[in-house]
């Protein structure tokens, strides 16, 4: 079984080596957990997975190798048949049978219970209201009703289960699934480069006392505060297409917004062109020429376009192609314009990666990009935030 668990894990890309399989067998062997199924979760769980997003990964693949409940580990160890997993029918109860079913009491007592009719029950079970099966009334199995039970694989029905034994904690944290505002602001702090610029409002703890010690009198000494010192010029797009996609860029600006001191933004639609806009109601009065954002900001802020890049490829390669207003000058060479200033530049694209090869325009503005759009998803965030360090600006 462990070694089934092994090959599942690396078949889920998790990086899983025989000798993390020897730590979690010497773990057990020495009995440093509990000898009952949620101990050994936590174990595996931190024997294998040392990235955060892998969690969600690590919870299917234990709930796929392990699903269903033993007592102990080596003692008799109980397998439930796989067909008990699956629902297979729905019984349909009245009000006044739920009312009937009475609850077995406190968690101590369903968990004892439910060893005893482990040890108990020889075969499958479906329907009834004693032992474990499905569609039933007991308070073990699934696809059944009762106010208190422990669901043992199958899908939810009631809501009513104290213990789920395959519930996955961790799906928001999967790193092929989009950002939450707390994740971004993970990835986006590899961005910062810290530096003390200021005045000298913070008291130097290692300074007072090296210079107390060497002068024999206290020698208060101050410094600057340490701030992070990266600049950062956001790109949104907005309107249009990009509309599904709003709570995930506010998201995405709220956590730039708290990460970063020297943060300057501008919204553009589909394409940047000779003028972007800080207020979207006023973006065809107040607009910033796009020629001054480039003689304003050094070539040392870090470029971040967010956008899906979905537009006529006419909007990107012809004078005229806008879909807004007559641009005297096509869109790739705005383009090029803004990646020969910012050299550290990166294009998040909040459609799928797999989806990138059906849409034209997307693969021009890849190329444009020099192959450096990422997906918005905390490993693209993550692998353009790697980019961004690397390149010198």
């Amino acid at each position: 079984m462990f070694f089934n668990f092994l090959d599942e894990l690396r078949a889920a890309g998790i990086p899983a080596s025989m000798k993390e399989h020897l730590v979690l067998l010497e773990a057990l062997d020495r009995d440093v957990i509990e000898r009952d199924p949620q101990s050994f979760y936590y174990l595996s769980r931190a024997t294998f997975v040392k990235d955060e997003g892998l969690l969600d990964k690590f919870d299917q693949v234990f709930a796929k190798v392990f699903n269903g409940l033993e007592t102990s580990f080596g003692e008799q160890a109980i397998e439930l048949p796989a067909d008990w997993l699956k629902a297979v029918a729905e019984k349909y109860l009245s009000p006044e049978e739920m009312a009937a079913i009475e609850s077995l009491g406190s968690w101590e007592e369903i968990m004892e219970t439910l060893q005893k009719r482990l040890e108990e029950q020889e075969g499958r079970h479906q329907g009834g209201s004693k032992w474990i099966g499905t569609g039933g009334t007991s308070p073990y199995g699934n696809s059944g009703y009762n106010p208190e039970g422990v669901r043992i694989g199958g899908e939810s029905q009631h809501k009513r289960a104290l213990k789920v034994w395959d519930k996955r904690e961790f799906k928001n944290l999967d790193s092929t699934k989009e950002l939450g505002t707390r994740n971004i602001k993970i990835a986006l702090r590899r961005l910062r480069r810290f530096a003390r610029e200021g005045a000298l409002d913070e008291l130097d703890i290692d300074g007072t006392i090296d210079g107390t010690a060497r002068k024999g009198w206290l020698d208060i000494q101050m410094r600057a505060e340490k701030r992070n010192a990266v600049k950062l010029l956001l790109f949104l797009d907005v309107g249009g297409s990009m509309d599904p996609h709003i709570k995930l860029c506010e998201e995405l600006f709220s956590a730039a917004t708290s990460e970063f001191k020297n943060l300057e933004f501008f919204y553009f639609h589909n394409c940047p062109y000779e003028g972007v806009w800080k207020d979207n109601r006023r973006r065809f009065t107040e607009r910033t020429p796009l020629w001054d954002v480039l003689h304003k900001y050094g070539h040392d802020y870090k470029l971040i376009l967010i956008g899906d890049a979905s537009m006529s490829p006419y909007e990107i390669s012809h004078a005229g192609g806008s879909v807004e207003h007559f641009n005297e000058e096509a869109g790739a060479v705005w383009m090029q314009r803004l990646t020969n200033t910012y050299p550290a530049a990166a294009w998040l694209n909040p459609v799928p990666q797999q989806h990138w090869g059906y849409s034209q325009s997307i693969r021009v503005m890849r190329e444009l990009m020099e192959d450096r759009m990422y997906p918005l998803t905390l490993a693209g965030l993550d692998d353009a935030m790697r980019a961004l360090t690397r390149k010198a600006g």
